[in-house]
Formats: structure tokens, C-alpha cells, sequence
């Protein structure tokens, strides 16, 4: 029988409660759904207002992963959508994570949770921007938080804030509020930004894709910038080997990295770390520490 909980007077059946989702460490499902609980309320704050996308991992990461924009089959009729734009759909909605009860509705799914860089109601006003570092064998986090150093004394240049998380798989996300701006020159910043990283940087960074030039090297992935790209949220699990965990983390930690395993955080790591130093994340969602995007850049390649 599957039980029924009640969360914020919305009833809500939670199934397969003792399924190991998460075969390396023995973590079930039902602590997953007790790991969103105890971060809903930074985690809330962070996808606030978005419209979100999930990758779905109902068989755990093993087994069949999913990708969808969509509200899934089934989504009660409580839980907030927004309209999105789409080229191929113009009526689209997509699934707002307003509320606990919505949290625990979609978790119950084994999802990881992504979003744009906009509000709903904003589409393509950006207010953020994110880079995506990611490392190429056998570079690892290692190297991208010597690449990340530099991004944030470039981006402070400019009069620009950046926070770190992990990626919660090899590498590292850098988020940096902005006065909200139209996703298309953000994009073309974020871009600039990775070019003038390759150039300064060029036996440690590329800015484009391709894997034959990534080897030992790291990727400034600025793509996501794109109004019509996500990435992972703040503090959610990711379908990986173990419960690994998007994390923000400080720049102390950033500058103290030695090895690999110096940057990993599972689920049981986040409370305690949240208890110790709160949401390293918290400036992202405070439009006071937004600051604009420099003017546009001409003659760059």
C-alpha cells in the first residue's frame, strides 16, 4: 500500500520508499525524499519563481534517464505552472517548485532539478549568469578551481560578484547575480569572458566543445546562458554514482583544494554544512548584490 503524507494540507502519495536509488552508498529513496526536506528552505529560495526542467532517474542512475521541460504525467492540479516560450510550442508550460508540497511531489518522481537563468514572467531577463566549468581528463575540479580563481578577479574587474557550487558530478559551476539583461548579451559576455580565459590561460582552458581539444584541459562552457538552456539548481542531487550534491561552496574552499575528493558532497554533508555557514548561495537571491552587465566589448574575437 502506498503511503499517503500530508504536506502543507496537500496529500501526497510517496511509493517505493526502501528502493535503493543509489547502489554505491545504499541510499534509498526515502532519503532522498528526507534530503529535500531538510534543505527545502535554501533549496526553495533558489528555484523560486523558475520554470523547472528534470532529469528523471526513477530506477536510480543505472537505469533509464530522462529529460523533460514538461509537467510530468499526472501533476496535480495544485501544483503552479507558468507559460514558457517555445519555438515548437507555443502554448508550453512548464512545472514552478513554489512550495514544499510541490518539493515533495516532484522529488517522490527521483528527479534532478534544473532551471533557467530567468524568472518566470520574464523570459530571456536574465538575472544571473553562469559558467560552467568542466574539466576533461585527467584535469579534474582541481584544475577548474584554478580557472574559477581567475573568473572571479576578471569578473570583479568588471564590478561583478561570482559564487561557486559544485556541479555535483566532475566540475564546477560559477553563478553571478546581474540586473536582469536580455539572455542573448549575456550569452555573448559569458562568451567573451571564456575567449579572453583560453587566451590568458591557454594551457588550461578552452572555450569551445569539442572533445579533442578538452583533454587535460577545462571547459568554460558559457552556453547555458541561452534562454532556452537550464542548469542544475543549487542543492539538488544529481543521478551519479552516489548521492552527490549540487553544493555551493566558499572561495576558501576553492583556494584550498588539493584533491578531487576535497570538493565532493553527498546528501548527509549538507546539513551540517548549512547549519555552519548557511546558504553560500543566499547573495544570489538578494537583487541588492545584482550588479549590471559591462557594455559590450567591440573589436573581440
Amino acid at each position: 500500500m502506498t503511503p499517503i503524507t500530508l504536506v502543507e494540507g496537500r496529500r501526497i502519495a510517496l511509493s517505493n520508499l526502501d528502493k535503493v536509488l543509489y547502489p554505491e552508498t545504499g541510499f534509498t529513496k526515502g532519503e532522498v525524499l528526507h534530503y529535500y526536506a531538510t534543505v527545502a528552505g535554501p533549496f526553495l529560495a533558489h528555484v523560486h519563481d523558475r520554470p523547472a526542467s528534470f532529469l528523471r532517474y526513477p530506477d536510480g542512475p543505472d537505469g533509464q534517464l530522462f529529460f523533460t521541460k514538461n509537467p510530468p504525467p499526472g501533476t496535480p492540479d495544485w501544483v503552479k505552472t507558468t507559460p514558457v516560450p517555445r519555438s515548437e510550442d507555443l502554448s508550453a508550460h512548464q512545472l514552478v517548485v513554489a512550495d514544499m508540497a510541490t518539493l515533495m511531489w516532484c522529488a517522490n518522481l527521483v528527479v534532478e532539478f534544473h532551471t533557467p537563468q530567468w524568472p518566470a514572467g520574464a523570459p530571456a531577463a536574465a538575472d544571473r549568469m553562469v559558467l560552467d566549468l568542466d574539466p576533461g581528463a585527467p584535469a579534474t575540479v582541481v584544475e577548474c578551481c584554478a580557472v574559477a580563481l581567475w573568473l572571479r578577479d576578471r569578473l570583479a574587474a568588471d564590478g561583478l560578484h561570482a559564487y561557486a557550487k559544485t556541479s555535483g558530478s566532475k566540475g564546477m559551476h560559477l553563478a553571478v547575480p546581474l540586473e536582469p539583461t536580455p539572455s542573448e548579451q549575456v550569452s555573448a559576455y559569458a562568451k567573451q569572458l571564456a575567449q579572453e580565459a583560453e587566451r590568458e590561460l591557454p594551457d588550461l582552458v578552452v572555450h569551445r566543445m569539442a572533445k579533442a581539444l578538452r583533454p587535460g584541459k577545462v571547459f568554460v562552457d558559457h552556453s547555458q546562458n541561452a534562454a532556452a538552456k537550464t542548469t542544475a539548481a543549487p542543492y539538488t542531487l544529481r543521478a551519479r554514482a552516489r548521492p552527490m550534491v549540487s553544493a555551493p561552496i566558499s572561495w576558501e574552499e576553492v583556494e584550498g583544494c588539493r584533491t578531487p575528493d576535497d570538493l565532493v558532497f553527498l546528501a548527509d554533508d549538507i546539513a551540517p554544512r548549512l547549519a555552519r555557514d548557511g546558504d553560500l548561495f543566499a547573495p544570489l537571491t538578494d537583487p541588492g548584490r545584482a550588479g549590471p552587465l559591462p557594455p559590450a566589448r567591440g573589436g573581440r574575437p
